[in-house]
């Protein structure tokens, strides 16, 4: 079992960041994966980020440019840098890990973005 939770969402202006983090309760050093999601009202959950146990990471389209996935081994965290907002990635962001074949989530983080 993975217990992962999010925090660090809130109200921002456009243009502004914010930075999200979730925490797991086991060692991510063994998690080969661990994502952030989003989910907007009305939307199915896409992905946002990725970030593999070498470094590697993945980003949609969107966020390119201005967002950036890390992890911290030491720490167990994974972060979510979010700069440049815009009103569209308003969302419910949700931590992902996957572990052992299956997907642990996380209870959410809403992220507001107002024009």
């Amino acid at each position: 079992q993975v217990q992962l939770v999010e925090s660090g969402g809130g109200l921002v202006q456009a243009g502004g960041s914010l930075r999200l983090s979730c925490a797991a309760s086991v060692s991510i050093f063994t998690i080969n994966t661990m994502a952030w999601y989003r989910q907007a009202p009305g939307k199915q959950r896409e992905l946002v980020a990725d970030i593999r146990s070498g470094g590697s990471t993945n980003y949609a389209d969107s966020v390119k440019g201005r967002f950036t996935i890390s992890r911290d081994n030491a720490k167990n965290t994974v972060s979510l840098q979010m700069n440049s907002l815009k009103p569209e990635d308003t969302a419910v962001y949700y931590c992902n890990a996957y572990y052992l074949y299956r997907n642990y989530w996380g209870q959410g983080t809403q992220v507001t973005v107002s024009s």
